[in-house]
């Protein structure tokens, strides 16, 4: 009498078939445990040792001052606070604010008609003054105005 021998399709042999897929749920589950975990430890690592600082009777640092601006006009004519100078009459200005506070810093505006010579023309005049912090205004394309950071010491933009 001949045997039957078991196939490969029988029910029972599917069950005993290794499994081809990777199965990504518990992976998943475990990265977003590990997710909150390091959501919450994060903000708790920088904060820093308590300590009890002493007290002084020093005065607080002075805020810096701000900014002090020159703008040319379309007509090429170099402003301080709406006062309308000369190429020639600006200097004594320039250099009366520089005894008073060397370390202010300029902001030079200037109109897009005029020309780029005319604007450096001004900033040169600026650092003749005495100024050694200098930078130009741009207009952002948003339509506020872009104020740059203050140049250090002994550069101008």
């Amino acid at each position: 009498m001949a045997m039957a021998s078991p196939r490969a399709t029988d029910e029972d042999d599917l069950d005993d078939m290794p499994m081809s897929e990777i199965n990504v749920t518990p992976m998943v589950d475990v990265m977003l445990v590990l997710l909150i975990i390091f959501m919450v430890a994060a903000p708790l690592m920088t904060t820093g040792v308590p300590v009890q600082l002493p007290k002084t009777a020093a005065a607080k640092v002075a805020q810096s001052k701000k900014p002090q601006e020159v703008t040319v006009d379309k007509d090429g004519n170099p402003s301080i606070a709406k006062e309308v100078f000369t190429m020639a009459s600006i200097v004594p200005r320039l250099r009366d604010m520089a005894s008073a506070d060397k370390d202010q810093v300029i902001l030079v505006r200037g109109d897009r008609d005029v020309p780029y010579g005319k604007i450096m023309e001004v900033m040169g005049l600026v650092g003749q003054a005495g100024f050694t912090k200098v930078s130009l205004i741009a207009q952002s394309p948003g339509g506020a105005a872009a104020v740059p950071p203050a140049a250090p010491a002994g550069t101008a933009r």
